[in-house]
């Protein structure tokens, strides 16, 4: 499928280049020897499930379905947990339910889960009570008290990450193929927050229109209503540790080429995105559908040849283009970025990330985002599509299924007040549980002004 990508190409060629985004690790035998062990270790899914994934994603691409990519910021060793999980399906799914009912296409779910465990960062080291320490870089290389030395990289937390990947996995599985029968009962979804919205009268007869279609399947099948409860769930990460993800890339039998065998999809990071760097280097080899983050700054050349490197045969569902501009900047950028690509003939889903582009922090320096930008840039990046006759495929959010305090703004108007009273993040703000309903409703109004 990639043979001239392939030709000179194996799992850790990426060595052989510059890398960013990845720290000195003190104990290069130990990191070898873990490293050789993840090799060894069973791949935490499969071909087949990729393969299904960039199906389904080229058909996004085409303008007939809709992506909705979502989750943590980056995950905690610590919160795998089953109330996390459970919280974190539970929103996806919701969120997506609101958006197949509302969009009258189906919805490919990808989370940013089971995986994202590593978060970039603009410089190697801080300082904290006059020492100066590690960056915490996500649990997949330190931990995140400034304490005790958990902030020295650690090779150890490689496996580590590998096992809560696979615990996770085993727990998401379970619950997309029993599924959660309350999730098809609209009427049993905390939505008292919606009172307070403008858009509370058509939310609710929104309600009122799955609950009746559900009990109508119901009470004609209850037999085969089952089979509505199993759901596709697929799971993606950053790319970021590079000896983490190439551990897992191998071949399959009876398919050509590498797989990255950790995720179904995986994605490259705006400080990860040169040409000549070794994150595009391992990128270049893999089956996955990948992510590619677009935003300030980039260069709308080297970003068309990035996807030509990352997919030479333009396979349609290879390629996801994931702009995160910012509010204030995304009307002067995306426009020409579109008509580039359209040039080109590059057939790459379009999906908006209206989270990164849109951080501040208050005059406390509390780390946040303001639900009305988000909400912008997302109006924002529609309308350009329309206007452009472009497909906008898909949203990338990170939120949570917990109720904590980290996004201000919203129908319950979180202020910056309020967000002391349950900011768990470690690293950036995430939409909560009902920000996220809120959200997807928003997202359905866009999408329908565009498109239907």
């Amino acid at each position: 499928m990639q043979e001239v990508a392939n030709k000179n190409w194996n799992p850790t060629s990426w060595k052989q280049k510059p890398v960013k985004q990845l720290p000195e690790y003190p104990d290069q035998q130990k990191l070898e020897e873990a490293f050789e062990t993840l090799k060894g270790l069973p791949p935490l899914v499969t071909s087949w499930e990729i393969d299904a994934l960039k199906n389904k994603l080229a058909d996004v691409a085409a303008g007939k379905s809709f992506l909705l990519q979502g989750g943590d910021c980056a995950e905690s060793f610590d919160a795998t947990k089953a109330p996390k999980i459970v919280n974190m399906v539970k929103v996806l799914l919701q969120t997506s339910f609101i958006l197949i009912h509302e969009m009258g296409v189906p919805v490919v779910r990808v989370g940013r889960i089971a995986g994202q465990y590593a978060k970039p960062r603009s410089s190697d080291f801080e300082t904290v009570n006059g020492k100066e320490i590690h960056n915490y870089r996500g649990d997949l290389i330190n931990g995140y008290e400034s304490e005790s030395g958990v902030r020295t990289p650690d090779p150890e937390r490689l496996l580590e990450g590998y096992h809560k990947a696979g615990l996770t996995l085993n727990f998401l599985r379970a619950l997309a193929d029993e599924g959660f029968a309350d999730l098809h009962h609209p009427e049993q979804w905390e939505l008292d927050f919606m009172q307070n919205n403008e858009y509370y009268a058509e939310y609710e007869d929104m309600v009122k229109s799955i609950t009746k279609a559900v009990r109508f399947v119901e009470s004609i099948a209850p037999d085969t209503f089952s089979t509505l409860q199993k759901v596709d769930f697929y799971t993606s990460h950053e790319a970021l540790n590079l000896y983490y993800d190439s551990a897992q890339t191998r071949p399959v039998p009876r398919k050509p080429g590498h797989f990255n065998l950790s995720a179904h999809m995986v994605w490259l990071g705006n400080r990860t995105r040169e040409l000549d760097g070794a994150h595009v280097e391992y990128f270049r080899g893999i089956n996955n559908p990948v992510g590619i983050k677009v935003g300030p700054p980039f260069n709308i050349d080297e970003t068309l040849k990035l996807i030509e490197t990352l997919n030479p045969n333009h396979e349609a569902g290879k390629i996801v283009l994931i702009t995160r501009f910012g509010k204030n900047v995304i009307e002067d950028d995306l426009p020409e970025l579109i008509r580039a690509v359209r040039r080109e003939g590059f057939p790459v889903v379009w999906s908006s990330d209206p989270m990164h582009g849109n951080t501040f922090n208050t005059d406390g320096g509390i780390k946040t985002r303001n639900f009305d930008d988000i909400l912008s840039e997302v109006r924002s990046a529609f309308a350009i599509h329309r206007a452009e006759g472009s497909y906008l495929g898909g949203v990338h959010l990170e939120l949570t299924g917990d109720n904590v305090t980290e996004c201000v703004g919203g129908a319950n108007g979180l202020d910056e007040k309020g967000l002391n009273r349950n900011y768990e993040t470690f690293c950036d703000p995430r939409l909560n549980y009902e920000q996220s309903l809120e959200m997807a409703f928003l997202v359905a109004r866009e999408w329908k002004k565009s498109y239907l």
